[in-house]
C-alpha cells in the first residue's frame, strides 16, 4: 500500500507483524532499545517523510515503559516529517482512572490522552476502552472498535447449548446484552459491591442460571479476583459450566493460579490485544486474534474510507 508505514515498539510486536501480514505490508525498521541507564532509545531506520504512519503499541504492562515508548515513537515520527501519525492502542492503559470518584485523586486517563496528543499524534485507533467517555478526552479523532465479533465467533464454533451470558456488574449490562443477542442466549447480572480497587463482594445474581452454561463477559481480566468470586456465586446458584470472555487479558498477580485452580471455569477466552507471555500460557486460556479487525481499520483509515461498518452498533 503506497504511502503507508507501520511500526511498533516492544509492547506487542507479534500483533504488529500479524497486522502487517494481513495488509501485505512489511513493518518499518525501527530500533527501540535502551541506553545503559535505562533511557529509551528510538531510531527510525527508513524514510517516512510524507507517509501515513501507524504506530502499533498497546500500553499494557509494564504500562509506564510501553507508554513512554509510544510517546517517543510518536515524537520521532513527527520529527521525521510523517504526514499523519495514528497511535494504534489495542489496549489503553490507565483507562480505569477515568473520573474523580474520591477526593484528591487524578483523572489519569485524561492525562495520558493529553500526553499522546502533545507528543504529536493526529489520530487514535483503539479497542474496547474501559469507559466509552475516554474518547472525549482526546482533542483529535478517535476510532473505537470492539472485539465482540471475534469472541462470539469462537463461542459459536463451540456450539454450546443452553447458554446464559453473565455481566460481572451492573455497568457491563450493555456489553453482555450485545453478546447475548449474538449468541441467542439468556442474560444474567452479578450484583456486587466493590470494597477496594481490586476486591469485590457478590451480593445477588439477577437472572436464571440454574442448569445453564454461563459465559462471563468483561473488558479486562486483571488479577481475576472478581471473576472467581462471580464464578463461585454462579456455582452456588446451580450453574453448569462457566466460560469467561474478555477483550484484554492482563492476567496480573495471582490471576493464572486462580484460573488454573477454579474447577467450574472451563476456559478463559481473550484477544491478542495484550501479548500473552509464555509463563501465562495454560490450557484453560485461549487467544483469538483481532489483527484482521485492526488491519481492516488501518486500511480504511489510510484510504480515507468509512470504518463505521467495523463498529458494533448494538453496544
Amino acid at each position: 500500500m503506497n504511502g503507508l508505514a507501520i511500526f511498533t515498539g516492544n509492547s506487542n510486536p507479534r500483533l504488529a507483524k500479524t497486522i502487517g501480514e494481513h495488509l501485505n505490508v512489511a513493518l518499518t525498521n525501527v530500533l527501540v532499545s535502551r541506553f545503559s541507564e535505562g533511557e529509551i532509545r528510538v531510531e527510525i531506520k527508513e524514510n517516512i517523510r510524507g507517509k501515513d504512519v501507524f504506530i502499533i503499541q498497546p500500553t499494557s504492562p509494564p504500562i509506564n515503559e510501553n507508554l513512554m515508548e509510544l510517546l517517543i515513537l510518536i515524537d520521532a515520527a513527527r520529527r521525521a516529517s510523517a504526514n499523519r501519525i495514528t497511535a494504534v492502542l489495542p489496549y489503553y492503559g490507565y483507562a480505569r482512572q477515568d473520573r474523580k470518584d474520591q477526593p484528591r485523586v487524578p483523572i489519569t486517563a485524561k492525562l495520558v490522552a493529553n500526553l499522546i496528543v502533545a507528543a504529536g499524534a493526529n489520530r487514535v485507533l483503539t479497542m474496547d476502552l474501559h469507559a466509552n467517555q475516554i474518547q472525549g478526552f482526546f482533542d483529535i479523532p478517535v476510532d473505537h472498535l470492539y472485539a465482540i465479533n471475534a469472541l462470539c465467533d469462537y463461542f459459536k464454533a463451540k456450539k454450546l447449548k443452553n447458554l446464559v451470558v453473565v455481566s460481572p456488574d451492573v455497568g457491563g449490562i450493555k456489553m453482555a446484552r450485545a453478546y447475548a443477542k449474538r449468541l441467542g442466549a439468556g442474560l444474567a447480572i452479578v450484583d456486587k459491591r466493590r470494597s477496594s480497587p481490586d476486591t469485590t463482594q457478590v451480593m445477588h445474581i439477577l437472572g436464571t442460571v440454574r442448569g445453564k452454561n454461563a459465559i462471563l463477559v468483561d473488558d479486562i481480566i486483571a488479577t481475576g479476583g472478581s471473576l472467581i468470586e462471580a464464578i463461585e456465586a454462579l456455582t452456588k446458584k446451580g450453574v453448569k459450566d462457566v466460560y469467561a470472555a474478555a477483550s484484554h487479558g492482563i492476567l496480573s498477580g495471582p490471576a493464572i493460579e486462580r484460573i488454573e485452580h477454579c474447577k467450574p471455569l472451563k476456559e478463559v477466552v481473550i484477544t491478542d490485544s495484550v501479548l500473552l507471555s509464555s509463563s501465562k500460557k495454560i490450557e484453560k486460556i485461549k487467544v483469538v486474534t483481532i489483527a484482521h479487525l485492526l488491519g481492516e481499520a488501518i486500511h480504511r483509515i489510510h484510504d480515507e474510507e468509512s470504518i463505521s461498518c467495523l463498529f458494533d452498533e448494538t453496544r
